[in-house]
C-alpha cells in the first residue's frame, strides 16, 4: 500500500499570522510543495462576499493541488462563512458535517469523510474544538459516539485538526476509549532537528519544574508494530512565530507511522497563526 502524506493545518481564513494581510496565495504555493495526499484544514472560508480572493478557499486550494474537496460550514456570518475542509488526492466516497456547537458564540462541527485508498476505505475526521474545557469534553464525546456508531473497528481512521487542548486532558479518551495513537508519540526517532530540539526541551523541563505546562499528560500508546510509543506530549504549534501551546494533533488507527514533523520557520510562521503538522503513514 502507498505511504500517505497527511497534513493538518489551521489556515486562519487565508490570512497571515497577525491577520494583517492575505496569505492564501503563498499558502497555496507552500502546500503544493508538500505534495499532500490528505489535507485536514480548519478555519477555511467557504464564502467571502467582500474579498473575492478569499472566497471558496477549499475549492481554490483543491484546484491548485489537483485534489478533491469536502467542506463543512460551521460559522455563518452576514457576508462570510467558515468551517473545516478535507482535501484528498484519493476519491472521497462520502462526507457529512455534524454540528457539535456547544453555545451560540462558537459554531463547531465534525467533518467526517470516507476516502478510498486502493480498495481500503479510510475514515477522516477534521475537527476544530471549542475554547472552553467543558465544551471540548462534550464535543470529543460526540466524536467518540460518532466513531463507535459509524466507523467499523477494522477500518483505518484519522482524526486531525485544532483541538485547543493545551493541557492534553483529552488524550486518555482518544487513547483508551478509541484505541488511537498520536503520530508524534509513535514516529521513529529521526535525526531531524525537530527531534533534537524536543529532547533538549524535555530535559530542561525535567530540571525546571517551575516552567508552565506541567499539567500535560503524555499517554502511553501502542504503535502498529506492537512496540510501546514514547511518553511524548503533542508538539507545540501555536503561535506559529513562537510556538508554545500544543493545540494541533493527528491521531490515527490502522496505520504504521513512518514520520511526523512540525513545519516551523519560514514561510510557515507568516502564513497562519498555527504551524502545520505533516505525517507519513503507511497502511499494512
Amino acid at each position: 500500500m502507498p505511504i500517505l502524506r497527511v497534513v493538518s493545518y489551521n489556515i486562519h481564513k487565508g490570512r497571515s499570522a497577525t491577520g494583517g494581510r492575505e496569505s492564501l496565495a503563498d499558502l497555496r504555493l507552500g502546500l503544493y510543495g508538500l505534495r499532500p495526499d490528505l489535507l485536514f484544514l480548519q478555519e477555511v472560508q467557504g464564502r467571502n462576499q467582500i474579498r473575492g480572493s478569499l472566497d471558496a478557499q477549499h475549492e481554490s486550494l483543491a484546484a491548485a493541488l489537483h485534489m478533491q474537496a469536502a467542506y463543512g460550514c460551521n460559522a455563518v456570518r452576514h457576508t462570510t462563512d467558515h468551517g473545516n475542509a478535507l482535501l484528498s488526492r484519493y476519491p472521497i466516497l462520502y462526507y457529512e458535517n455534524q454540528d457539535v456547537s456547544d453555545h451560540r458564540l462558537e459554531q463547531r462541527g465534525l467533518l467526517h469523510g470516507v476516502v478510498r485508498v486502493g480498495d481500503v476505505p479510510v475514515h477522516c475526521l477534521v475537527v476544530h474544538l471549542g475554547l472552553l474545557a467543558g465544551g471540548r469534553s462534550r464535543q470529543v464525546q460526540a466524536l467518540a459516539d460518532r466513531i463507535q456508531r459509524l466507523v467499523p473497528a477494522h477500518e483505518p481512521l484519522l482524526i486531525a485538526g485544532d483541538f485547543n487542548d493545551w493541557t492534553n486532558r483529552l488524550a486518555p479518551l482518544f487513547v483508551e476509549q478509541l484505541g488511537l495513537v498520536e503520530v508524534f508519540a509513535a514516529a521513529p526517532q529521526g535525526t531531524d532537528e525537530i527531534y533534537r530540539l524536543r529532547r533538549t526541551v524535555s530535559r530542561l523541563r525535567e530540571r525546571l519544574a517551575w516552567l508552565p505546562g506541567q499539567a500535560l499528560r503524555p499517554m502511553p500508546e501502542l504503535s502498529m508494530n506492537g512496540h510501546a510509543a514514547r511518553l511524548t506530549p503533542p508538539p507545540r504549534t501555536f503561535p506559529s512565530v513562537f510556538p508554545w501551546l500544543r493545540l494541533d494533533r493527528i491521531y490515527q488507527r490502522g496505520f504504521a507511522v513512518r514520520r511526523a514533523r512540525v513545519l516551523h520557520g519560514l514561510p510557515w510562521k507568516k502564513l497562519s497563526d498555527h504551524a502545520p503538522l505533516v505525517a507519513e503513514l503507511e497502511l499494512p
